[in-house]
């Protein structure tokens, strides 16, 4: 259901001083605002209308008025400044969020080395998003030939990109189409932003410029990088240490699956809470390139709806115990680095879990 406008710039200033302020607001503050040129009387009608929409809510002790959630939303949606986040702005929020993946990549690959380190035998780490979806899509009007496309992350992570155009655009098709993705494309995965739902949204915009296909094509490109693993395998060349390796050809196919990242264990077998062991030998093991191996996995929390693990490769006869208790270590400990999960309590075993071939070879 519309409003009518000078709902709108009403709703607009009750938002935007409770936000201030925290308190609820009445038709004294808003008149106060030198925003809008009717009386205290007409402010209070409408401020009631608003109530009796749903966009608004009056606390019991108060004179004054909230926002609901459908107040925020319509605020969010079509009422706030989208001009104050400038492009400088996005950029250096772009660089800031580049540096924390720097980050994280790093740690991976230094978890890797030490898990290598410690255990003598190959070794990888492996962070895996594969829920992240789209919270909110802001769409920034700059000039006639320029946009921004600012896409919030269900983990609250920003990504932008500056569109200039060779036609003109009006920032009332930004509105609309601002409207129409904020409706249809958030807490969906890449996959479910298909043809169909791209060509309805164009069609729902009157869209002949081509912008739905420019800002769908940009989320799925964000939401493809955002769920892909990153990995780092350390000591590969340790397998070479191993009796059991020292056929050049056994050893260098999987030193050579590892180099090229191959996954070691399938994503419906990773560890569920953190600091989990799992134990795959021999044949369990998916790949054709680990049937004469063991796997042990550790998983860790990385926050923001992403896991992680910490693997090693080795011989069938490794010493399972002490190799999953130092992952298990590992995983708490990079759990706690990244502010995404608690030390086990003191003298708690971490639960490990070993899945055995039904034919045994010595």
């Amino acid at each position: 259901m519309s409003i009518s406008e000078r709902k709108k710039k009403i709703l607009a200033i009750v938002v935007e001083e409770y936000i201030r302020s925290a308190e609820p607001v009445g038709s004294k503050a808003i008149a106060q605002s030198g925003q809008l040129k009717c009386s205290s009387a007409t402010i209070r009608n409408e401020l009631a209308e608003l109530v009796a929409l749903g966009y608004l809510e009056q606390p019991h002790t108060s004179a004054g008025r909230v926002p609901t959630p459908m107040g925020y939303r319509m605020y969010v949606n079509e009422l706030m400044d989208r001009q104050r986040l400038g492009i400088q702005e996005t950029e250096e929020l772009n660089r800031r969020l580049n540096q924390k993946l720097q980050e994280l990549d790093a740690t991976i690959g230094a978890v890797s080395r030490l898990a290598s380190q410690l255990t003598n035998y190959p070794a990888l780490a492996l962070t895996s998003s594969t829920s992240v979806t789209l919270k909110r899509i802001d769409l920034i009007y700059v000039d006639a030939n320029t946009f921004i496309i600012v896409l919030m992350l269900s983990g609250n992570t920003v990504k932008s990109k500056l569109v200039k155009l060779p036609v003109s655009v009006d920032q009332e098709m930004m509105q609309r189409l601002s409207t129409l993705f904020n409706a249809s494309f958030l807490g969906i995965s890449a996959s479910e932003m298909n043809p169909v739902l791209i060509h309805a949204t164009e069609q729902a915009a009157d869209d002949s410029l081509g912008l739905t296909a420019v800002i769908a094509a940009f989320a799925i490109e964000t939401l493809t990088e955002a769920n892909a693993p990153s990995a780092s395998v350390f000591g590969e060349n340790r397998l070479l240490n191993q009796p059991e390796f020292r056929d050049p050809d056994k050893a260098h196919r999987l030193m050579s699956y590892l180099a090229g990242g191959g996954y070691i264990l399938p994503p419906s077998d990773t560890p569920g809470q953190t600091g989990e062991v799992k134990v795959f030998i021999g044949p369990e093991n998916v790949a054709e390139e680990l049937k004469d191996s063991s796997v042990i996995i550790a998983s860790y929390d990385a926050g923001d709806n992403t896991r992680g693990l910490i693997g090693v490769v080795g011989p069938t006869r490794m010493d399972y115990s002490a190799v999953a208790a130092k992952l298990s270590v590992l995983a708490a400990g990079l759990s706690r680095r990244l502010g995404a999960g608690e030390a086990p309590p003191e003298g708690m075993h971490n639960k490990l879990i070993i899945k055995e071939p039904e034919d045994k070879h010595e």
